[in-house]
């Protein structure tokens, strides 16, 4: 007959060899920083669950690495802190790459070509670039729109800047008449606007920048390579594309970078 001890040593064996199996199965996560205020690129819904074209693709990029996400929400200017420190994997929010956020982070390949708007209201006489001159002009604090406008200062010749730490913000003002131009991403832009369904404001002058939008990762990140090669898959495939027209309403031109895989950008010697 079988003594209770064996069996007991059998049941704990078994609980032992279970739990190691969960274990062996249980998959990475993937870390992910995100300004949580970012349409279409990224934003919560009502259920305060992250969605956006950006979203998409690092969902994506996870499920072909075989990867959970978790993403998290951040001040804009904190996603820099959180991706140098290691706190997380990635970072999404439209952001572009450039020289000086490489010497201090790694970027994937780029997928968007992206552009600066003007949102102002339609009584602010702004149809051009010259005419942001004696004008009240704000930015999101850290942000490509604000390094544009801060960098010409003197030709722009406009009388006061304001820096925001949420688009949300920089809007509110805008709406209210604190200041008279919006300098942001023309897309989240002209997203913001059509949400409000607000007739008055518009987005009337577009300044081309070649800007290109990436994933911001920690320098020299161990899974840069193999998110940039998920990139290019999804590129490869027509994922990319797919969801490009998802979110933005329209195809991605032939030969752009959102259907063109790339290597990712290192430093300029």
């Amino acid at each position: 007959m079988t003594s209770r001890r064996t069996i007991l040593a059998t049941l704990a064996l078994a609980t032992v060899t279970a739990f190691s199996g969960v274990s062996a199965m249980a998959k990475d996560t993937l870390r992910v920083g995100s300004y949580p205020s970012n349409p279409p690129w990224e934003f919560k819904n009502e259920a305060g669950e992250f969605e956006g074209f950006e979203v998409d693709i690092i969902n994506e990029v996870a499920k072909r690495l075989d990867m959970d996400v978790d993403i998290k929400g951040l001040d804009f200017r904190a996603l820099f802190v959180a991706s140098a420190s290691g706190r997380v994997d990635a970072v999404i929010s439209s952001l572009t790459t450039t020289e000086e956020r490489l010497e201090a982070q790694s970027f994937t390949q780029p997928y968007f070509l992206g552009a600066l708007g003007v949102g102002t209201k339609d009584t602010a006489g702004i149809s051009e670039i010259s005419d942001l001159k004696d004008k009240r002009v704000g930015a999101i604090a850290t942000s490509f729109g604000e390094a544009w406008v801060k960098e010409r200062e003197e030709e722009l010749g406009y009388t006061s800047y304001s820096s925001y730490d949420s688009t949300a913000n920089m809007l509110t003002d805008l709406r209210n008449g604190r200041i008279d131009a919006a300098v942001n991403d023309i897309v989240g832009l002209r997203y913001s606007f059509a949400q409000t369904q607000d007739s008055s404001l518009q987005v009337p002058v577009e300044i081309p920048t070649g800007d290109l939008f990436a994933i911001m990762m920690p320098k020299n990140s161990d899974k840069l390579e193999m998110v940039n090669d998920a990139i290019s898959a999804m590129k490869e495939d027509g994922t990319m594309a797919e969801l490009f027209e998802k979110w933005m309403g329209v195809a991605p031109a032939a030969g752009s970078v959102t259907v063109t895989p790339m290597p990712f950008p290192t430093l300029a010697k």
